[in-house]
């Protein structure tokens, strides 16, 4: 082989190497940016009802799409790389499409993984009750709320499959009028689904009472805090360690005061 002819094979290997590395950059990149989707905490995002607790659910969640598929109603999604959720896991914006409770449930049961658990749908009986579900807790802007202003507006507790329990109206007496009341939509933490329903009926151009993951809302007490007017809150005690109590014998810090004249006398 010539000077030239290894000059232009030395170059033709210089460029498939570059093109070679580029792709492995590439390759790299998308593996990398994966990985950051998949370890990165989402919060705020709605799940299909019977979903575990989200940092378990992107674990066992296999991104096999069945529970979208046996939605009839076309409320979930699988998340793409521009959802603000793991690429390929089912979720569902409420203002979008809400959750319809329908009453057999047809997501959960083809979950093959257990990130839809059956058995946080049971009620009583070991049936499954969609009203069991806990996908989220509608929370209101009292801001923005119309019913708030006086103008009467019932459209969330109207859509609210649990009508009169998880959302209820209360009346007040409206100061500025004198002659009208307010229709104040409360909502109950211990009976809201987090459907959406109301949400997707709200009249207002954002939304005035939007769906929140329970775990952003919902508020920790902690286990120091105990109600002492409700026997039942008093079992949280058996969870609390031990604390070893302080001694009651003084007589050190008698003696030490007893016995510290030196400090107030002058040098």
């Amino acid at each position: 082989m010539n000077k030239e002819d290894h000059a232009m094979a030395t170059r033709r290997e210089a460029v498939k190497n570059v093109v070679k590395g580029v792709g492995y950059f590439s390759l790299g990149g998308l593996a990398w940016g994966g990985f950051i989707k998949e370890s990165k905490s989402v919060d705020f995002v709605l799940r299909p009802p019977g979903a575990i607790q989200e940092k378990d659910f992107v674990k066992a969640c296999i991104k096999c799409g069945l529970c979208v598929n046996a939605c009839p109603y076309d409320t979930l999604d699988l998340a793409t790389i521009q959802s603000s959720t793991v690429t390929g896991t089912p979720f569902f914006k409420a203002r979008e499409v809400p959750c319809y409770m329908c009453l057999d449930v047809p997501c959960l049961p083809p979950c093959p993984s257990g990130a839809l658990d059956v058995n946080l749908l049971k009620n009583d009986s070991e049936e499954m009750d969609i009203n069991k579900a806990k996908m989220g807790l509608a929370v209101i802007n009292k801001e923005t709320c119309v019913a708030f202003w006086g103008i009467q507006c019932d459209a969330c507790y109207r859509a609210c499959p649990l009508i009169d329990d998880a959302i209820i109206v209360k009346t007040k007496r409206n100061e500025r009028t004198g002659k009208h009341a307010y229709l104040i939509p409360e909502v109950s933490a211990d009976s809201c689904t987090g459907c959406g329903l109301c949400e997707h009926a709200c009249i207002t151009e954002l939304p005035a009472i939007k769906v929140f993951p329970r775990s952003m809302v919902m508020g920790k007490e902690g286990s120091h805090y105990i109600k002492g007017w409700d026997a039942d809150d008093e079992k949280r005690l058996n969870d609390i360690k031990k604390v070893e109590k302080y001694s009651e014998d003084n007589s050190g810090a008698i003696d030490y005061l007893n016995n510290s004249d030196d400090l107030f006398t002058d040098d």
